[in-house]
């Protein structure tokens, strides 16, 4: 009797701890499945100048068209007689991106600011979890090449036509309204000018610089939203080049999604569309009425499964 108590005793005690173990896995499991990945940090692969960390889904298409209009200001080339900017248009590109897999894409453009053709590619490294992963961070590329003609010869060597592009892009969504990203890159490009500074001193543009760049999003309702970003370039080229002034790039917009589509309406004094041409050649001020009016239209088509 005393060892049919004794094994009980120790049986049910077995099984208590089994008990305890099981729960504290399931617990466990629960958790991991609970840790799932963060979605719609943003709608758009860019804000307003500068990408954001999203991608296309593997095996889609994202077809964008962006236009960028003149200057508003009178004192920078506006004013009501080209309909503050409506009648000119500083840039217009078109643009194909494709998801290779979920963590991969490739994507072509064709600008019209100095005819420049883009090939890019975004890379995933690491996705926000609610979880263990506080952020996502995104590698970007890009080297574009302008086909346009030969104003004298500095194009007499073909590679002089060729600037690159590398960013590390850092996001965090934060609830269901606010999403921060920082930008830092580089930017090289094979050719540059040597000026003189207006007092005598011949200044030579840097063929590499770095650079810094910000943005954020504000969601005001589930599908209309507030867009942000700015972009500092380090260059002591353009500090001490006087007849010239250079800008940051900064731009605001507002963000609209219908349905398939998303529209961005967006103001920036950025003449170009693309890092490789707004990075080094931003001299328009806002303070100036240098800012542009400009919108673009993304549209995803699904090639395959997803």
């Amino acid at each position: 009797m005393r060892i049919f108590t004794t094994l009980t005793l120790l049986f049910f005690s077995l099984l208590s701890f089994a008990q305890d173990d099981l729960l504290d896995m399931l617990e466990d499991e629960s958790d991991a499945n609970n840790n799932s990945e963060v979605f719609a940090t943003w709608k758009t692969m860019r804000l307003v100048n500068i990408h954001s960390t999203e991608m296309v889904k593997k095996n889609a298409l994202d077809f964008r068209v962006t236009h960028r209009f003149g200057n508003m200001g009178a004192e920078s080339g506006g004013g009501g007689h080209t309909l503050y900017g409506l009648d000119n248009s500083s840039d217009i590109r078109i643009s194909f991106d494709y998801g290779i897999t979920e963590k991969w894409q490739i994507g072509i453009g064709r600008s019209k600011y100095k005819e420049l053709i883009d090939l890019s590619t975004k890379y995933k490294l690491l996705a926000q979890k609610e979880k263990n992963a506080p952020l996502t961070i995104v590698a970007f590329g890009a080297v574009s090449i302008t086909p346009q003609k030969d104003p004298d010869t500095r194009y007499s060597d073909w590679q002089n036509r060729l600037t690159y592009v590398a960013e590390v892009l850092f996001a965090r969504k934060f609830g269901q309204r606010l999403s921060i990203e920082l930008a830092p890159g580089i930017i090289h490009r094979n050719m540059v000018t040597q000026v003189l500074d207006g007092e005598g001193n011949t200044l030579t543009d840097e063929n590499t610089n770095f650079t810094l760049g910000g943005g954020a999003r504000f969601m005001i309702t589930k599908r209309v939203g507030i867009i942000v970003d700015y972009v500092h370039t380090f260059s002591e080229f353009r500090g001490n080049y006087k007849p010239q002034n250079f800008y940051d790039p900064f731009g605001v917009g507002v963000e609209i999604e219908t349905g398939g589509h998303v529209f961005h309406l967006t103001l920036t004094n950025a003449p170009a569309i693309i890092e490789n041409a707004y990075l080094p050649e931003t001299t328009d001020s806002w303070a100036k009425g240098g800012v542009k009016l400009g919108f673009n239209i993304s549209r995803v088509f699904q090639l395959g499964k997803h």
